[in-house]
Order: structure tokens, then C-alpha cells, then sequence
């Protein structure tokens, strides 16, 4: 092995400690009671508190209406995150499609207005996203947490940026056999697409499982509570508490990072070939 090959593992494996080590000890500290936590510290090795620990932080209800439990949180985030990157898929695939297909005037221009758009984070308009919202009624509904952040300038600038890299031949040989413009997209384009949208997908969904500020926002309803609102006000409760139940706490971190990580491993080769490859 030479020098070169042993300081490349040795980064990749530090880097690789680094991120898992603090998730170990936040899994392991979870399964001790929380007098441990508080007297000891962060725990290396597990408890004997898994099971109760762990279903206790599943089902057990909290909020001010005591009908919350993190079971619903997690299904809130599900749904916020697959509408998240479903819904942004499908409109930067289509916006995508038309600047690079059609004929529309002033086309680069209209790109480079998507693209401005990104510069424009969602805090510096959240007061009229607010008010657009709530004029339309969506205020504490799954559509009002949805529908008005799907548009992506970041999805639609990598997929335009893939169909120009598409042959012209194949469109030719689509024109050939009387392939109108809808079965082009369909039949060519997106299986051409496939590792493209997997690895949207995953940052899309990463993305909209992390909302935090948007939720806050436009739900003052507390069965809408996504799971990072959970541990946020959970962290704020703890503090005002005799006996902080900070096991209970790490219990639902864990929870909140099961099906980010569940979608990147079970996409991790398509988005890999979706960032590095062009399968075409």
C-alpha cells in the first residue's frame, strides 16, 4: 500500500468517525435513564432502557393538546418531504423540458429569471408567501405546507442542463416515427433521466424533511407538527423540568434521522450516477 493510498483511507475513515460518532453516542446515551445522562454524561455503550425508551418516544403523546405523539410527526415530515421532492421534480422536469424543446421566446431569458431565484432565500419572502397562503385558505393543511415551496430553480437547472446533453439524433429519430411531444418525454427522456431524478430526489426529500421555519409558519394547528418542530419544542420543554428526559429526546433524533437515511441508502447508487455519470 503506498503513502498516497493509506492517507486516503485515513481521511475517509476520520471523516467517516466524525459523523458517526456523535449519532453512537446519541443512540447509545438514549437507551440510559436519564439521571445517567444528567450525573455521567453521553453514555459509549448502550442501556438496558431500549425497548421501553423507544416506545415510550413512539407513541407517547405531547403538545398542548396531549394528542401529539412522534409517530404523527414523522408521518407529517413523510408526506411534507415525498411532496417536497415529487412536486419539485415534476415541475423543474417540465419547466426543463419546455426551455430546452421548445421554441419559446426569450427562452434564455426566462431561464436565467428561474435561476435568479436562488438567490432569493425562502426568509426574504416569507411574509408574502405567508400572505399568499393564507388568502387561498391552505393555512394548517398538508397542501399549504406543499404546494407553494415545489418550484425549484436548482431541480430545473440541472435537468435543463442534462437535456442538452441529450443527442439531437434521438429527437430526430423520435420525429421519424411520428413521436409527438408528450411521448418523447415519456418513452426517451425520462428513463434517459432516471439516476437524474433519483438524485434529486434524495436532496429534494432531505430538504423538505428539514423544513423547519416554513411549517412554523403556516400551521398553528399542532396535529401538522413535523418532527423537527417536535424536537425543537421538546428541547425548549426539557430545560423547564426538574428531571430532563433527555433520553426521550435523543430517542426522537433518532427517529427523525431513520428515513432520511433509509431514502439515501436505498438511492445511494442511482444518485451517485446521477451526480458523476450521464447514461445516455
Amino acid at each position: 500500500m503506498t503513502i498516497k493510498t493509506f492517507s486516503d483511507h485515513a481521511i475517509l475513515i476520520i471523516g467517516a468517525l466524525f459523523l458517526l460518532v456523535p449519532i453512537w453516542l446519541i443512540f447509545a446515551s438514549s437507551t440510559h435513564d436519564p439521571n445517567t445522562i444528567m450525573t455521567e454524561g453521553l453514555q459509549w455503550l448502550p442501556g438496558e432502557h431500549f425497548f421501553d425508551v423507544y416506545q415510550e418516544a413512539w407513541s407517547k403523546t405531547t403538545g398542548f393538546a396531549g394528542e401529539v405523539t412522534t409517530q404523527s410527526m414523522v408521518m407529517n415530515s413523510i408526506i411534507m418531504g415525498l411532496g417536497f421532492a415529487i412536486g419539485k421534480i415534476i415541475i423543474s422536469l417540465m419547466a426543463a423540458y419546455a426551455l430546452v424543446y421548445f421554441r419559446l421566446p426569450f427562452a434564455t431569458l426566462w431561464f436565467w429569471l428561474i435561476f435568479v431565484t436562488l438567490l432569493l432565500p425562502l426568509e426574504v419572502r416569507i411574509i408574502p408567501s405567508y400572505e399568499v397562503v393564507s388568502s387561498l385558505g391552505m393555512l394548517n393543511s398538508y397542501s399549504g405546507l406543499v404546494l407553494p415551496l415545489i418550484a425549484s430553480a436548482t431541480a430545473t437547472f440541472f435537468f435543463r442542463q442534462f437535456f442538452k446533453t441529450v443527442p439531437d439524433e434521438l429527437l430526430e429519430a423520435a420525429q421519424l416515427d411520428n413521436a409527438g411531444p408528450l411521448r418523447f418525454f415519456i418513452d426517451i427522456l425520462l428513463p434517459l433521466s432516471k439516476t437524474m431524478i433519483a438524485a434529486i430526489f434524495i436532496i429534494m426529500f432531505v430538504v423538505g424533511w428539514n423544513q423547519y421555519l416554513w411549517p412554523i409558519m403556516m400551521t398553528t394547528d399542532e396535529s401538522y407538527n413535523t418532527i423537527v418542530m417536535g424536537i425543537k419544542q421538546l428541547l425548549n420543554n426539557i430545560r423547564e423540568t426538574r428531571t430532563p428526559r433527555y433520553d426521550f429526546a435523543f430517542a426522537m433524533v433518532i427517529f427523525a434521522m431513520l428515513p432520511p437515511i433509509l431514502v439515501v441508502v436505498v438511492f445511494q447508487r442511482w444518485f451517485v450516477k446521477g451526480l458523476v455519470e450521464s447514461e445516455k
